[in-house]
Formats: C-alpha cells, sequence, structure tokens
C-alpha cells in the first residue's frame, strides 16, 4: 500500500495539478447553472455515480488497484476515507444548492475564506508558525463575517459551511496515509451504494431526471463525472505535493473565477454588506500573500547565505 508523508515542500508537478484543479473549478459555476432545475442531491448522486468509472480507470492504468483492495481491509483506513468521503458530499451539496438558489456570491466568498481557514488549521493543528501579518489577515476574515453576520442577521451559512466543509477534507485528505488516486477512488466506491439506491428510488417514483425524454439533462448528469474526478484527482496529486500554505494561496483563483461568474454572468447584486466585506477579504489575502512571499525570500536568502559560508 503506498503510504504518504506530510509534505515538507512544494513541487512544480504539484503546482500544475493544483492550478488546473482550481481552474477547472473556477468555471463550475457555469455548468451547475445548466442544472439548476435539477435537485441538488440528485445531481450529487450522478456526480458519485459516474465519477467511480474514471477514478477506476486511472487507478487500474496505475496498477494501484490492489492498494483500494488492502484499504478496504484496514478498518483504520477504511473510517479515515469514509470521514474525507463524508465531507467532500456536504462540500458538493452546499455548492450545488448555492449556484441553483442564485447564492454564487456567498459561495465566493466561502472559497475566499476557506485559504485562511486552512492557515488558521495550519496553525493549531500543524503547528505551522504564523507571523504577525498573517495573524492581522486571518482577523480581517473574521471581521468580515462578522460584517455579513450582522447585516444578514445570522451566520453567512453557505459560505461557512463550505469553509468548514472543504477546509476539513483538504487536511483529511493530507494526513490520509493513502495515495491520491486511491484514496479518491476509495471515496466514491464508498459513496456509490447510497448513490445508487437513491437514484433507484427516483426512478422507480417518477422523479429522476435522467433517461426521462430531455436528453440535454441526461448528458449534463452523465457529464458530472468527468467535471468531478478530473479535477479532484488533480487536486489530490496536487495537495500530496504541496504545502497547506501553499494550497490555501492557490485557492485564491477558484472563488475569483467564480465571483466574476455571480456578478458579470448571473447579476447577483452585491449589496452594502458584500461591499465592505469582500475588499475586507481582499485585504486579509493580500495581507498574507505578502507575508508568505516575504518569508519564502528570506527562505531563500538564508539558504544562499549558508552554502555561501560552508563554500568559505
Amino acid at each position: 500500500m503506498s503510504m504518504s508523508q506530510p509534505q515538507t515542500g512544494d513541487s512544480p508537478r504539484g503546482l500544475a495539478y493544483a492550478l488546473a484543479a482550481y481552474g477547472l473549478w473556477g468555471v463550475l459555476p457555469l455548468y451547475m447553472k445548466a442544472m439548476a432545475h435539477i435537485p441538488p442531491t440528485e445531481i450529487i448522486a450522478h456526480r458519485v455515480l459516474w465519477s467511480l468509472p474514471i477514478a477506476a480507470a486511472v487507478l487500474l492504468w496505475q496498477r494501484r488497484a490492489a492498494d483500494v483492495v488492502a484499504a478496504i481491509r484496514n478498518p483504520r483506513l477504511l473510517a479515515m476515507a469514509a470521514l474525507t468521503a463524508t465531507l467532500i458530499s456536504v462540500n458538493w451539496l452546499i455548492y450545488v444548492w448555492a449556484i441553483a438558489n442564485d447564492q454564487t456570491l456567498n459561495a465566493a466568498l466561502g472559497y475566499y475564506v476557506n485559504p485562511l481557514f486552512s492557515v488558521l488549521v495550519g496553525a493549531t493543528l500543524l503547528r505551522e508558525k504564523l507571523s504577525r501579518a498573517q495573524l492581522v489577515a486571518v482577523a480581517l476574515a473574521a471581521a468580515a463575517v462578522a460584517v455579513l453576520t450582522v447585516q444578514m442577521g445570522r451566520l453567512p451559512a453557505v459560505a461557512l459551511g463550505l469553509t468548514l466543509s472543504w477546509g476539513l477534507y483538504a487536511l483529511c485528505k493530507k494526513s490520509l496515509p493513502l495515495g491520491p488516486n486511491q484514496g479518491f477512488t476509495l471515496e466514491v466506491l464508498l459513496l456509490t451504494p447510497p448513490a445508487l439506491a437513491y437514484l433507484l428510488w427516483l426512478s422507480v417514483n417518477g422523479q429522476s431526471h435522467f433517461a426521462a425524454g430531455n436528453l440535454t439533462d441526461t448528458l449534463l448528469l452523465i457529464g458530472c463525472g468527468p467535471i468531478t474526478a478530473i479535477p479532484l484527482l488533480f487536486y489530490a496529486n496536487g495537495a500530496k505535493l504541496l504545502r497547506l500554505s501553499t494550497i490555501g494561496l492557490l485557492q485564491y483563483l477558484t472563488p475569483t473565477m467564480v465571483f466574476l461568474c455571480a456578478v458579470l454572468i448571473f447579476g447577483e447584486p452585491m449589496g452594502t454588506a458584500r461591499m465592505i466585506a469582500f475588499p475586507m477579504i481582499w485585504a486579509a489575502l493580500a495581507i498574507y500573500s505578502f507575508s508568505l512571499l516575504r518569508g519564502a525570500g528570506l527562505a531563500r536568502r538564508a539558504r544562499r547565505g549558508g552554502t555561501t559560508h560552508r563554500a568559505q
């Protein structure tokens, strides 16, 4: 069985995987909006069902199917995979519901906050040290959420739900002692029985949108497999080859693209609270990015200085 250790540096291959994943996720709202008339639970079930053949094909091509078989026989790994499968299902469900119900801006907010949530998780659980600037960034993000909460009279559930579910998924996925493709295959394998049972129930009760006379709906539901599996496989491989802080930094791409879709294509209104909260989030991300890049530059100079000193 492939056992992974926590990544301590960044790999160019990991960076390419992550960029591809976040770019594809950035245009996902356009695809999901085309299925806004289909219940989110049915869409999620099809995402699971049609992802399995793709994940299995990748695993067979890599000749790593034995890893999944071994993981199924390992209660601890099976429990960990069940947890990550649950977290990604919750994340998918919230996201699909948000797009269908004109909450795309709140979805973008959730993914903007998530990098800073990853920073907080890294500091509290992985003992990653935070600079003063990074602490300021996290505080700004918390203040932005507070502004929205006061204006709405309640917590921004969509944004926080996406932040928590994806942030915890990223953490658990990074800790899962199983190869990225094997882990994703195991996740969808665990989710397939309930997804298939639910789809059969919909069909028996005449509520299914699959093969129900509308070819477009049928093709869109089948397409849920590739649009789900491909970026998630890219992400799973990238997350294993990048530091958690780098993953957090790259996550800016997806919410920016989702934000632009919401405002420019879907025409969702910003509102006063969002006009305050989003710039606060952007400022927090700018502070965090500057801190991260400055730290990386100092580390490189320190390494060069050490090399020069040893040469002398």
